[in-house]
């Protein structure tokens, strides 16, 4: 390994006890101070030894702060000398000119430029200049003032070391346009590498920190909303003895003391129902669900959810309220309800247009799919090049159908309501016509974003429901929901009227920063293994 890891030491035979490169007859500072790191690592390792013999911490227990850097820039009065501070971050750029140094600190909120004068400084902070690199975290002390180029700048009278940074930083072009906006060329060249190494991603790409600024802001808003509404966040178990509430297959694991199989939650919706039944009128949860699916553009096997579930309402209840989470979320986070995203100008602003499923169907596809029975369905998919089409159910050829021709010409939000009931195991049938069911999705940029029911209540349609989806487990369809007694138990106590209303966290952050891939808004997607 050439890379620095602990496994570049390079033992092998029966000193090492590990496996990985870590032997019992070698000093622990030979495990892991390998002789095959590359250069640059080499010789911050010797600067940092040279800290050590000269007694400096290299990795601090804290540091008191008067601003972030942000603020301390902010600070600044105008004119003259402004106030002392006291700011920390990790140091962005370093140009020593001899006599005096200049270097860039930066923070999650923005960035301070810090003026040193060698004469100035103790004898100790001039030696602990003299061994900083890029990377390194520390914090400053002395007033501001304005330099010639008018950027406001500490002049560092005391230096303190933070944390030494043993591994250069993928720091790529920097440049500054004619606004003074600073644009960072990323040194990662594999994108790939930018996920995995989301640590190193984020300290080097402003852009990539605010998109998850972003996230933040985006759920904090969500939460607000709903609580201002009288809605009750709660917390249901991720860790399930049944797994329900969606078509997916679930990730599984085993309990040793209780010696049980156990799944982890593809959904949060029985659960979330369960206490409707008990009288919390108002719910709702944002959390991870699972999913042991495929991995594109939109999915990912940990993705994170809001759902929630009112009673006394029904779907119709659920448009609106999803129209207005979304529209008034966006407003808040971009400032309007026109947003860019791949290309396309996407309007948020309600009311959005409202499609029944098969109409939809007809409009794009051109023929009447509620009529078509399963052999058309299948025919007209293997022709678009979907060559599991034989394999299909008529619930799988709907959706496919759907997905082929529907989904990439909705760009505004569309509500797309009653499907047909086959596809929509837990929502009511439709009032008037039993084939279809009260659900609806809303469907943005060609991507599902929220799905909804008027939940069924009513406990034998529900077990009538369940066994259906047990015959097509036991017919080879793994993504079928199985029965849940306990489920159908609690549906007998009572479940009034109650619609409810999930929406992919995910897939709104995407759309609201303008990524047209999910593993850019996830901190930590799931990736191939990787060898270190």
């Amino acid at each position: 390994m050439t890379d620095g890891s602990i496994g570049d030491a390079g033992a092998t035979g029966d000193a090492d006890p590990t496996g990985i490169g870590l032997r019992d007859d070698l000093p622990i500072e030979q495990w892991y101070e390998a002789p095959a790191r590359p250069k640059p690592i080499r010789d911050r390792w010797t600067k940092l030894a040279r800290l050590r013999e000269l007694g400096f911490e290299p990795y601090a227990y804290g540091w008191d702060s008067s601003h972030d850097l942000t603020a301390a820039r902010e600070a600044w009065p105008g004119e003259g000398e402004g106030p002392t501070v006291r700011v920390a971050g990790r140091i962005e750029s370093l140009r020593d000119m001899g006599k005096s140094a200049f270097l860039h600190l930066g923070d999650r909120n923005g960035r301070l430029q810090a003026y040193f004068k060698r004469q100035q400084l103790s004898e100790r902070d001039a030696q602990l200049l003299d061994l900083l690199d890029l990377g390194d975290w520390i914090g400053v002390e002395g007033p501001l003032f304005e330099t010639r180029t008018g950027e406001v700048t500490v002049r560092a009278d005391r230096l303190t070391l933070l944390s030494k940074s043993l591994r250069p930083l993928p720091y790529g072009k920097v440049e500054v346009d004619e606004t003074g906006e600073r644009i960072v060329h990323s040194g990662f060249a594999d994108t790939e590498s930018r996920y995995r190494q989301r640590y190193a991603d984020l300290a080097v790409n402003p852009e990539v920190r605010e998109i998850f600024l972003v996230r933040a802001r985006v759920i904090a808003s969500l939460r607000r909303r709903l609580d201002e509404s009288g809605f009750i966040e709660v917390e249901t178990p991720i860790l399930q003895p049944l797994y329900g509430g969606a078509f997916a297959r679930p990730f599984t694991t085993h309990h040793n003391t209780l010696d049980r199989q156990l799944y982890l939650r593809i959904a949060d919706e029985l659960y979330l129902k369960r206490l409707i039944v008990g009288s919390l009128d108002r719910v709702y949860e944002i959390g991870k669900n699972f999913r042991n699916e495929g991995i594109d553009r939109t999915h990912n096997p940990e993705f994170t959810m809001l759902e929630l579930y009112q009673a006394m309402a029904d779907y119709e209840t659920m448009m609106d309220l999803a129209e207005s989470l979304v529209s008034e979320t966006a407003k808040e986070i971009v400032g309007g309800n026109r947003i860019e995203w791949d290309g396309h100008t996407v309007d948020l602003s309600p009311p959005w247009e409202r499609v029944t499923f098969f109409e939809a169907i007809e409009r794009h596809a051109g023929f009447d799919a509620r009529a078509a029975d399963m052999t058309d369905l299948a025919e007209r998919l293997q022709r678009a090049g979907r060559d599991d089409a034989d394999s299909m159910n008529r619930t799988r050829l709907l959706d496919a159908v759907f997905s082929e021709w529907v989904e990439p010409e909705l760009v505004d939000p569309t509500i797309i309501y009653d499907y047909p009931i086959e596809m929509s195991p837990l929502a009511k049938p439709k009032r008037g016509d039993p084939e279809l069911a009260e659900r609806f999705e809303v469907i943005v940029a060609g991507t599902e974003l929220v799905n909804a029911f008027s939940e069924l209540n009513d406990p034998l349609d529900q077990w009538k429901r369940f066994a259906e989806q047990a015959r097509a487990r036991a017919g080879g369809d793994a993504e079928a929901q199985g029965l849940d007694r306990d489920y159908v138990r609690a549906l007998e106590y009572g479940l009034p009227p109650t619609g409810g209303l999930g929406l992919g966290i995910d897939r709104l952050v995407m759309l609201l920063t303008g990524k047209t891939t999910i593993r850019e808004v996830i901190l930590y997607p799931i990736l191939r293994e990787e060898e270190i």
